[in-house]
C-alpha cells in the first residue's frame, strides 16, 4: 500500500534504487547485509526489505522484529530458518533452498544459517522500517548478577562466557572469533519441530549480590 502523504507530483518522488549503495552491515566479503526501506525509496508504504548474502555456517543471529512480520525468500543457496514458537514452546527449523520461503510471524524469535556457499536471501517485511532487536544486545548488556540470580547460575562463570560479545553480533560468529568449533552443518528435515536436549549445569551457592545490594545489580561484568 503506497503512503497516503506522498505527492506524486513532486520532483522529490523515487521510483528506483540500487540495494549496493546502502550496507547496513558487513561481517567480510562474502557475508553483509544491504537494506531497502522508506529512507531509501520513498514511494514503498508498509514494506521493506534486507538483502542477505552468507557463506556455509554463518548465521544471522537470534533477533525480533518487534513490529513486522518477515518473509524469508531463498534466492540461491541453502538455509536453515528457525523459529521459536513462544505459544507452543518449541523451535522450528526450516531448510530452504532456491525458490522457497519461510514465514516468521511479527515479534517471534528467529535466526537463520547458510548451510551452502553463496547463499542469497531476501527478507521481505510489512513495515516501511522494520526494527531489530538482537539476543547479543541482551546478552551484553544485561548485569551480570542479575542473570546469575535469576536463572540460577555461576556469576563467575556467565561474566567469562560472554565477556566476548562486546557489540551487536548481527551475523555471527564474529570475524574475529578464535573460539570456534568446527563450522556448524545442521541440516533438519523442512516442516518438522526440533525438540533440542541439551544438559545445563546446576550450580550450589549463587553468586549473586541481587537484590538488595545495589552497586551489584549494576555490574556488567
Amino acid at each position: 500500500m503506497a503512503v497516503s502523504y506522498m505527492d506524486f507530483n513532486s520532483p522529490n518522488v523515487q521510483y528506483f534504487y540500487d540495494l549496493k549503495n546502502n550496507r547496513t552491515f558487513t561481517k567480510d566479503a562474502n557475508n553483509f547485509i544491504n537494506a531497502l526501506g522508506i529512507q531509501q525509496l520513498n514511494t514503498l508504504g508498509n514494506v521493506s526489505l534486507l538483502d542477505i548474502y552468507l557463506s556455509k555456517a554463518n548465521v544471522i543471529e537470534p533477533h525480533i522484529h518487534q513490529n513486522a512480520s518477515e518473509l524469508v525468500y531463498c534466492i540461491r543457496g541453502a538455509a536453515v530458518v528457525s523459529i521459536l514458537n513462544p505459544f507452543t514452546k518449541t523451535v522450528l527449523n526450516y531448510n530452504i533452498t532456491s525458490g522457497q520461503v519461510t514465514n516468521v510471524p511479527q515479534g517471534w524469535f528467529h535466526w537463520e544459517m547458510a548451510t551452502e556457499d553463496d547463499t542469497h536471501l531476501l527478507a521481505i517485511f510489512d513495515a516501511p522500517v522494520p526494527e531489530f532487536i538482537a539476543v547479543s544486545d541482551f546478552l551484553r548488556l544485561a548485569p551480570r548478577d542479575m542473570l546469575a540470580h535469576t536463572y540460577c547460575l555461576d556469576q563467575a562463570l556467565v561474566t567469562q562466557a560472554l565477556a566476548p560479545i562486546k557489540s551487536t553480533t548481527t551475523i555471527g560468529p564474529p570475524a574475529n572469533c578464535v573460539n570456534q568449533r568446527l563450522p556448524r552443518t545442521d541440516s533438519y528435515p523442512p516442516q518438522v519441530e526440533q525438540h533440542l536436549q541439551v544438559s545445563y549445569p546446576v550450580y550450589g551457592a549463587r553468586q549473586s549480590s541481587y537484590p538488595g545490594i545495589g552497586n551489584g545489580y549494576n555490574q556488567q561484568g
